[in-house]
């Protein structure tokens, strides 16, 4: 009897950790008072804004290492929850001039910190590939080619295949590469503030024999590419000067817990978010110089601290990766380098749960970037109700959102990745009033929404990662081929 007694407690012991249902293990985890304490301590002045390569990013960098570690979150890169990143700090040049036959070029910028001056023949090479330099002597002389692919000449062809290009410019003998960029004024903007400004990028061999000048000129309705088309040479004067680099390093923070099933632990779970910001800058009238991102992105940091927590304490079936990336305001760099270097392979990879915030103006809402964009929709909906919050998908179409938070750098892989906002039905007056503002501070956010917020996204990722089903794009989706390239099939059962 006595021998029954104590089974009979060990077993009721044994329930109530392993009996709660997956919205209790939520509950028990997420808490007001961690969500505050996080978020204040990520957003202080003592952080200064979090800007990638500083001190003060590294101080945050350890921090949700020691939370990991905390956590029950294990370290994946050979015991360390870090993955080192070198980056370089392009100088704008003093001196930028700039002509092609005899025509004064205005909108003409570097982008890799090298200087050049030359007064000689520049080659058209139409798109820059291979096969175009056929026929073509090069050697010695600068080219010139169209931005991006042939049939796909928007803002990420171009900026995906500017590398090769220059790589294959060089090894025929290139001594630079100038690219015609039709882009809207609204971009072209943005390519001449990051030019005229210090920026990191990543970094790059200054020995190699690839490193040649690249620059870019802004070719409206492609006027000058069309012009060069049929033209065996072209008269070019190039001036670049005072350009130069120095070389910061910077942090991803990653660790994982392993799955519970003896086959879907094979299968991992990436929750990101990026834990850097944009650091300091002009006082404004309260003489506050520090851009704390609070919303921008430390509640998304603490969103996913709030899921490493508690899959630390209630492991999942699938496997769980958690990533914290640096880099992502300076143009999603820690997300890329993670994406082109992963410490677990990518076709283990099979889905990424990003999130990442600009500000909110709905508290009844959680909007999700590309929520229907993925099998997992209903994993996401179904647990937003659970605490009192409905969920819509992008309501800003024309901001482009999908493409520019660090889930498209896994999309672009071929990995299923929405982001997880705050509720927000427009780009409106109330979130321009915290956007990248000095006033996006701690104390200016709504706990209790931030609560209900976080549980629905622990929520969402126990549900994703217990599902038997495994999550896949929808089909139709302009990343649906590129995770059959990535997988070898669709996953997802018919």
């Amino acid at each position: 009897m006595k021998h029954l007694i104590i089974i009979g407690l060990g077993i009721l012991a044994f329930l109530p950790v392993h009996g709660q249902t997956d919205i209790e293990k939520t509950k028990n985890t997420v808490v007001k008072s961690d969500i505050e304490g996080h978020i204040y301590f990520l957003a202080s002045d003592e952080l200064r804004g979090r800007e990638t390569g500083t001190r003060e990013a590294d101080i945050a960098a350890a921090y949700l290492a020691n939370s990991f570690r905390r956590y029950n979150v294990k370290p994946v890169n050979n015991g360390s929850y870090y993955q080192d990143i070198k980056f370089q700090m392009n100088q704008p040049a003093s001196k930028l001039e700039a002509s092609l036959n005899g025509t004064t070029i205005e909108d003409f910028v570097p982008l890799n910190g090298q200087n050049i001056d030359y007064d000689g023949t520049a080659i058209f090479v139409g798109y820059g590939e291979e096969s175009d330099y056929t026929g073509k002597n090069v050697k010695g002389k600068l080219v010139i080619s169209r931005a991006g692919t042939p049939g796909n000449d928007d803002v990420r062809a171009a900026m995906n295949s500017a590398e090769n290009k220059r790589k294959t410019a060089a090894a025929h003998g290139a001594i630079g590469i100038i690219e015609l960029n039709n882009t809207t004024s609204q971009f072209w903007r943005f390519i001449a503030r990051q030019a005229n400004s210090s920026r990191l990028t990543p970094a790059i061999d200054d020995t190699s024999s690839d490193q040649i000048p690249y620059m870019m000129i802004k070719d409206t309705d492609a006027l000058l590419a069309n012009s060069f088309a049929n033209t065996k040479r072209i008269n070019a004067k190039i001036t670049v000067e005072g350009a130069g680099k120095t070389y910061v390093n910077s942090k991803n923070v990653v660790g994982m817990v392993e799955g519970t099933d003896p086959k879907l632990k094979d299968e991992f779970i990436i929750y990101s978010a990026h834990y850097d910001h944009i650091g300091t800058g002009k006082p404004n009238e309260a003489n506050d110089s520090i851009f704390n991102g609070a919303r921008d992105n430390a509640i998304g940091t603490v969103t996913v601290l709030s899921a490493a927590e508690n899959i630390g304490k209630y492991p999942t079936k699938r496997s769980a990766l958690f990533i914290l990336f640096t880099g992502e305001e300076k143009g999603l760099l820690g997300s890329r380098y993670y994406a082109d270097n992963p410490l677990i392979p990518l076709d283990k990879m099979v889905y990424c749960f990003n999130s990442d915030n600009g500000g909110y103006n709905d508290t009844s809402i959680a909007t999700i970037i590309g929520l229907h964009r993925t099998t997992a929709a209903k994993h996401i909906i179904s647990a937003a109700k659970e605490f009192g919050l409905n969920v819509i998908d992008d309501p800003a179409g024309e901001q482009g959102l999908f493409d520019r938070s660090d889930n498209v750098s896994f999309a672009a892989k071929g990995i299923p990745a929405p982001t997880y906002s705050l509720g927000f039905t427009a780009f409106d007056a109330e979130i321009n009033k915290y956007y990248h503002k000095t006033s996006d501070n701690p104390d200016t956010l709504d706990y209790d929404y931030l609560e209900k917020f976080f549980k629905s996204y622990v929520l969402a990722c126990r549900r994703i990662a217990n599902d038997p089903q495994t999550p896949f794009w929808t089909e139709g989706d302009k990343y649906y081929k590129k995770g059959v390239e990535l997988y070898g099939k669709s996953p997802v059962k018919k």
